[in-house]
Order: C-alpha cells, then structure tokens, then sequence
C-alpha cells in the first residue's frame, strides 16, 4: 500500500554522454529549444534544458579525479551513453530523508550546495541520495530548491514554432527483473501514486505505471525470464508533442533520423521514433492523433 508521497515531481533526468557540446547540438535540435543553463559541479559539466514538468540534464565528467566526475567516467566505461539516472523534487529534503529512512531507505542529505553559471548567476540547493544497492541498481537522488526564482524555461529556437517543439515529458521507462520490487520501492517507499498495473501476454509483459508530478515512471518487466535484465536500468523516454507530424517534419528537414508516425499502443495516440544520435536514449515522440489535435 503507498503511503505519504515523499516526493512531489521529477526535477530533472540526468544524461550521461562523453562530448556535453555535442550533446547539446543534439538535444537543441531534437526539443527545438535552446538550454535554460549551464554549470560545473563536481568534476562535471551540465548542461539544462528545463520542460514543462521535468528538466533535461546533459552531464559530461569535466576532471576525472573530482568524486561526480569520476562517477561519471565509470558509468560510461560501463555502460555508455544514456540516462544515468533521476533527480526528484522535494519541498523538504530533510523530511524526505527521514521518511525514507522509517521505510527501510537509508537516504543521505548532502550539506546545502550553491553554484554558479558562465554569467555569475547562482543557484543554491539540498541534495539526497539513497544508495543505487539498496534501489535495484536504479541512481536516484532528491533535490530540494532554495533559489528563490525557478531555472527559466528553455526558450523555443529561432524559427521554430510551439508546435513543432517539444514542451514536457510523457514517461520515462524503467526496465525490471522484478515488477512486484518496484511497486514496493516506488509505491510503498516513496509513496508514489501507482495509476495501472497489468499483464499483457500479446506483448510479453507487466506494466506497471506510477504517476508523480505530470510524468509516468513506466515499469517493464518481460514475463520471459531469459528476456529480463541483469539489473535494473532507466532504458528510455517518451516526449509529448502536440502535434507528432509537425514535430518530426523539423526534425527530418533539420537532418535528424525518425520513423515514420503510426498509430500508438494508447488509445488515441500516435507516435515516431527518434533514431540515433540521441545520447544513447531510446526516444520516442507520442502525442493525439492528428485529427484530435
């Protein structure tokens, strides 16, 4: 059974990649937006996009022998590029640890950081981390925000329209040996809402889909053994467009690679692949079908 919600969003998906300026070409091109900041921590460099529910965090290991950086660089050796892991938001990092601390998490609270962008602009901070052995092998950290004022949303490029952008995350896929492990860390630890849990046997899996702050976490587990995953890992992520047909037509004139649009799983959608690069994220674009738009 889930309890209090311990967290109230996902601040930001962290996306570890070898060359951030490369990446950042990449990720203008595929969000039609340019960055809402840029920063160094930790032996890393960052680059941000925030959306309308969650931020993208482009992060490259800046100096190896700094405890992030080396972090990083040993995730890409590896694993490679990809989602590194999720950062959820908290209006209380304090109470968040203790909560998860009563629930068999034994989170840590990192003394209040402060960092500064290319322009002098700070940004100060609590951060928490519940250790990736104890989460299923998952790299999840929580952040709660002192800046008074919010990280700007990442402006539209020039010539690019609303419509041919994308504004905010649909779901991100966590891929699981263990459905039934999952709905207790997410549902009965961190308190997170489980909206649907079901087999399907035409697709050879269980779902589960948790909701938190305008974004599903999406739980896959294969129902083929030989199928499921060493450990669990954040595989991929689905972006909404309002308009599929519109979003992808840029992106193909822009020279990126994607699928023709077809019909999607949930009723009423349609959706396109996003092909190589993109940081080595599976990537999807879902939204209405064209006629309902």
């Amino acid at each position: 059974m889930t309890g209090e919600a311990l967290v109230d969003g996902i601040d930001r998906i962290m996306i570890g990649v070898r060359d951030v300026a490369e990446a950042e070409r990449i990720y203008t091109r595929m969000l039609g937006r340019s960055p809402s900041w840029r920063y160094r921590d930790g032996g890393t460099e960052r680059v941000i996009y925030r959306l309308g529910n969650t931020s993208v965090d482009l992060l490259s290991s800046s100096e190896t022998g700094a405890p992030w950086g080396s972090l990083l660089s040993s995730q890409l050796d590896k694993a490679g590029e990809g989602i590194v892991g999720i950062v959820f938001s908290t209006p209380d990092a304090a109470r968040t640890v203790e909560g998860l601390k009563t629930r068999g998490l034994p989170a840590v609270l990192f003394p209040e950081a402060e960092v500064s962008g290319p322009a002098g602009e700070r940004r100060r901070w609590k951060t928490l981390m519940v250790p990736a052995e104890i989460t299923r092998g998952l790299f999840m950290m929580g952040r709660e925000q002192l800046s008074p004022e919010p990280l700007p949303e990442a402006p539209l490029r020039p010539g690019v329209g609303e419509g041919e952008a994308i504004s905010a995350l649909d779901h991100i896929v966590v891929m699981t040996s263990d459905a039934e492990a999952c709905r207790h860390l997410f549902g009965a630890q961190f308190g997170i809402r489980l909206a649907l849990d079901h087999t399907k046997p035409e697709w050879g899996v269980r779902q589960l889909f948790f909701r938190l702050g305008g974004v599903t976490l999406e739980v896959v587990e294969p129902l083929d053994k030989a199928k499921a995953p060493a450990s669990d890992y954040f595989m991929g992520l689905a972006w909404k467009a309002g308009h599929v047909g519109a979003v992808r037509e840029r992106l193909v004139r822009e020279g990126a690679d994607v699928s023709e649009v077809k019909v999607g799983r949930k009723k009423g959608t349609e959706v396109a692949t996003i092909r190589k690069p993109t940081g080595g994220v599976p990537t999807l674009l879902i939204g209405p079908v064209a006629e309902a738009v």
